[in-house]
């Protein structure tokens, strides 16, 4: 199982990517569909590490073993309405 700290690595390489593909976009290297298609990716795939990590520091918080945190699905992170 991930531990915190290389989810927190990995949700810093795809904000970094978030912005890369802005620049691309900007600097006539990609299309706008090409951007939007690999940032709505992106955006998902952080999602679903923020929502590991919180399921993580969750489980630590109340005792449990956050190792036992799951890596949800995209259906189930983006259909959250809190």
């Amino acid at each position: 199982m991930a531990q915190d700290i290389d989810i927190q690595a990995h949700i810093g390489s795809l904000i970094d990517e978030e912005h890369r593909l802005r620049a691309q976009l900007q600097q006539g290297a990609i299309s706008a569909d090409e951007e939007h298609d690999r940032l709505r990716s992106v955006e998902v795939e952080l999602d679903r590490c923020w929502d590991l990590l919180r399921q993580r520091r969750a489980k630590r918080e109340f005792g449990d073993d956050p190792d036992e945190a799951q890596v949800r699905s995209e259906r189930t992170v983006e259909g959250y309405t809190g």
